[in-house]
Parts: C-alpha cells; sequence; structure tokens
C-alpha cells in the first residue's frame, strides 16, 4: 500500500533562548525541551579538545578518518551498498543489531545505540506531538551504523560514523580537527581542492557527494525501499552529521532552495539529537508499539539493505 504525505509546514524553528532570567547554562527549545550544560562525562556537548576518557579515541578516529575519505572511496562505498544486497529485515530488527554498539566519534556519550534513538525520538515526540514522521525519523536516522557489523562487511568505524562534509570539493576548515585533512590525497588534488571542485554553484546537495558513513547509507536503503517520509526526514537522515553545515553554515553554496527549506527541520532536529544523550534510559518495551505503527505507516515490512 502507498501512502502519499505532504510536506511538512514549517510553523514556527525552534529556536535556542536563555530560561529562568540570567541563567546561561540552561537553554530551552521553544517546545519546552530542556537543554543540559553538560553531557554524560559533565563536559560541554561537542567539546574535542576537553579532558575525558574518550578524547584520545575521537581525535585517533577523526585523524583516520580525515586521511581517508576520499573522492574515489565515497564512490567505491556508494556503489557496493548502493546495490541493497546484504539482506532483508525490517526496521525494528535492524534497531534490536545496534544495541552492541557504541560510537567512537562520540565524545557525549558511551551508551548502545539504542539508547540515543529512543532518546532522540522520545524527545521529539514530546514537543512536537503531531509530526509522527518527525518522530520516526528520529528512531532511525542512525540505523545506518549496521555497517559495523560482520554481516554487513564489519567496517571501521572511520567509514561508519563522524562528522560528515563533502568530498570532491575544498575540505572547509570549520571541520572538526580540519589540520588531519592535510594528509587526504584529494587536499593537493587541483580538480578536488578548490571551493566548488566537481561540482557548481547552487547545484543542490543531491549532486554532492558526503563521506561514507551510515548516514548515506540509511538515506540510500529508506530512498530505494520507497519510503514515503517526507523529504524533509530524509534531508534530516542523510545530514544529521553535516555539523559544517548545520552548526557552522559552510559549503552552502552548493544548495538550492529545497536543501534550504529542509535545513529549517534538520536545525530542529539536530538540537534533540545531540542535546536528548544522557544516562536515562527509556522504557524500550512501553514505547514499542507506538514505534512501530509508524514504522508499518512509512516503511515495507520489510526492506532491502
Amino acid at each position: 500500500m502507498t501512502i502519499t504525505i505532504e510536506q511538512p509546514h514549517l510553523d514556527a524553528i525552534a529556536d535556542r533562548k536563555v530560561a529562568g532570567g540570567d541563567n546561561t547554562a540552561e537553554l530551552v527549545l521553544d517546545g519546552g525541551f530542556v537543554v543540559p550544560d553538560s553531557n554524560a562525562f559533565g563536559n560541554t556537548f561537542r567539546d574535542y579538545d576537553a579532558e575525558s576518557e574518550r578524547k584520545e579515541t575521537v581525535q585517533e578516529f577523526y585523524r583516520t578518518n580525515h586521511i581517508n575519505q576520499t573522492y574515489d572511496f565515497v564512490r567505491r562505498m556508494r556503489e557496493q551498498y548502493g546495490r541493497l544486497e546484504k539482506t532483508e529485515m525490517g526496521i525494528w530488527e535492524c534497531i534490536e543489531l545496534l544495541n552492541e554498539f557504541i560510537d567512537d566519534s562520540d565524545p557525549d556519550l558511551d551508551m548502545p545505540q539504542i539508547e540515543h534513538l529512543l532518546q532522540t525520538a522520545e524527545a521529539i515526540r514530546k514537543d512536537f506531538p503531531d509530526e509522527d514522521w518527525l518522530h520516526l525519523t528520529g528512531l532511525i536516522h542512525d540505523l545506518g551504523k549496521v555497517l559495523l557489523h560482520p554481516s554487513f562487511g564489519e567496517l571501521p568505524q572511520w567509514a561508519v560514523v563522524g562528522d560528515t562534509f563533502p568530498v570532491g570539493c575544498a575540505f572547509d576548515e570549520c571541520n572538526v580537527h580540519f589540520k588531519y585533512f592535510k594528509e587526504n590525497p584529494d587536499y593537493r588534488n587541483p580538480k578536488l581542492n578548490t571551493k566548488f571542485g566537481a561540482y557548481s554553484e547552487g547545484c543542490g546537495l543531491d549532486n554532492v557527494l558526503m563521506s561514507w558513513g551510515h548516514d548515506d547509507y540509511m538515506y540510500l536503503v529508506a530512498k530505494e525501499n520507497k519510503t514515503t517520509l517526507p523529504s524533509a526526514g530524509l534531508f534530516i537522515i542523510r545530514y544529521h552529521s553535516f555539523y559544517p553545515l548545520h552548526k557552522h553554515g559552510a559549503y552552502m553554496h552548493l544548495m538550492n532552495d529545497e536543501d534550504k527549506e529542509n535545513l529549517k527541520w534538520l536545525h530542529i532536529f539536530n538540537k534533540y539529537d545531540l542535546y536528548s544523550k544522557s544516562n536515562v534510559r527509556i522504557d524500550v518495551e512501553k514505547v514499542k508499539p507506538y514505534y512501530m505503527s509508524l514504522i508499518d505507516k512509512y516503511f515495507p515490512a520489510k526492506l532491502r539493505w
């Protein structure tokens, strides 16, 4: 059965604002979600210089990632994994596969991925009760991390997680640990190291190759399995780790008008994706029936992966 839905209308973008007078440590989204002032380790969110037990792991991750994520590498990965011939399974089966993985690129959390997925989805659900497509997007946005699983080739973490960025054009200096890009072969390739590189102004992000990982893979899975999520949902899935864009405003010269409209939803989503991370557990069995109903609404029972 095919379900047709309209592109969601954005009535108001959730802006960050100071709560409680002069208390700048606590920020609130328009929907009421309280943004904590520190992560699970007591540090500022996405502070890659903070001393913590994960600092060296995260730094080594980005060194390897930035050296190896080349234009040619991404093209090979998209061709190989875009065939979607690894297996067939449902969305919830995939969620359960992620239980054993912890993201080495994340300085804010060291819990299994299912915890983060449910924290994100439930925080969005509370503040945007009528946007069920956004609840589901929160639940599935990281499912591409199954690339870490042996049955999917057990790719190294540098080829699955971490901040994403365009390949085929100059690496922007706002990228985390930018210095490691200097060892990437594309950094000195005159065809790929200019502002536009292989692209043109306003070409649209659909025409831009992003560093390979779980974002792009899950986007391909959803699109090729004919999800009925709106384009904003697919945009969030594909670009939620594209921090150079949605945090720093880099690479906007490659965007078209549809990208700019969808970016508004990504800005909303990102705050929940980032700031809902905590050590508070969600009762999986209590919320599972609701999310199963959304999976049935927007996806086929079995997907090709």
